[in-house]
């Protein structure tokens, strides 16, 4: 009986504020379409580091014959130099860190140079110009300045690069991207919660009357604030169910349908990351949406 009158004034409170129910939904389907946004983009970094910095090296350059780096001025590396730089690497304190290192030689070094060279800038330069390059494999390519620190200084290191910079500026900007969605999600969370403000409050004043009769007769405060509570959860929720409705769509057509056939070579998020979500989504509405009417209510239905 008390379950029935319950979903009654629900049903009739959603049905009297129709117009304001509607605009809950939608200002938590924006915001929540942005929280989503923002997480998914901070799944898509994540899948892009685990995939890119994997396949990265941190490679050293061994002196060159005309190199005028401080480290070169004895002139080239010498092939004890680079015995003493590898057994650093694979038997000295980094060693634990790195998974493999692998010596490419002064014809490979050239041979990539000529391949890479469209112009013909280098097209005067023999192997014998250049010097060996150590390509380093790491277990934690976060630990790059670890294995730089240990080698930068040795006789015969020209210089540490490592291929984690390429894509540095790529994260940042999805980075960017996150945070300017989760901004724009707090500012439309913030709205979200005024507009269900307003709205339990109209619906608590227009059902005035019958409240002070419940209370009348008995009615606990729980009893009296329920209807109201599942009113703004309702619409909230239903503005979540719209947002996961629309990044499935997004995902579905924009990111697999048009992106991965565009460039196949990244790993995208997929569908099953945006039902990875949603619980999140839908527990944030419903959140939102009891904080926003335990405030209203605790002035509009009090004794």
């Amino acid at each position: 009986m008390r379950l029935r009158f319950i979903a009654g004034e629900v049903w009739n409170g959603l049905r009297r504020n129709s117009t304001m129910a509607l605009s809950v939904a939608l200002v938590t389907f924006v915001s929540l379409t942005f929280v989503g946004a923002a997480a998914l983009t901070q799944m898509q970094v994540q899948q892009l580091k685990d995939a890119w910095y994997g396949q990265v090296e941190v490679s050293i350059f061994l002196c060159q014959p005309d190199a005028f780096e401080e480290n070169c001025v004895e002139g080239a590396v010498t092939t004890v130099q680079q015995d003493e730089i590898l057994a650093v690497l694979e038997e000295g304190n980094v060693a634990d860190r790195v998974e493999s290192v692998y010596v490419e030689t002064r014809e490979e070094v050239y041979d990539n140079i000529v391949a890479a060279d469209d112009s013909g800038v280098y097209a005067q330069l023999e192997p014998e110009d250049l010097a060996p390059v150590l390509r380093v494999k790491l277990h934690d390519p976060e630990q790059f300045q670890v294995v730089a620190d240990a080698t930068a200084g040795l006789p015969g290191v020209q210089s540490v690069y490592d291929q984690r910079e390429v894509f540095d500026d790529l994260f940042s900007l999805l980075n960017s991207a996150t945070i300017l969605a989760a901004v724009l999600a707090g500012v439309m969370m913030l709205t979200a919660i005024l507009l269900i403000t307003t709205t339990i409050r109209l619906s608590a004043l227009s059902r005035r009357r019958e409240t002070n009769i419940m209370r009348m007769v008995g009615a606990s405060r729980s009893l009296i604030q329920a209807p109201f509570m599942l009113e703004g959860a309702a619409a909230a929720t239903g503005g979540a169910v719209m947002a996961i409705a629309g990044l499935w769509l997004a995902v579905k057509y924009f990111v697999e349908g048009w992106l991965t056939g565009s460039v196949a070579w990244v790993d995208y998020v997929g569908r099953e990351d945006v039902w990875a979500v949603a619980p999140w989504l839908i527990l944030a509405a419903v959140g939102l949406a009891l904080i926003a009417s335990l405030l209203t209510l605790k002035r509009y239905t009090r004794a």
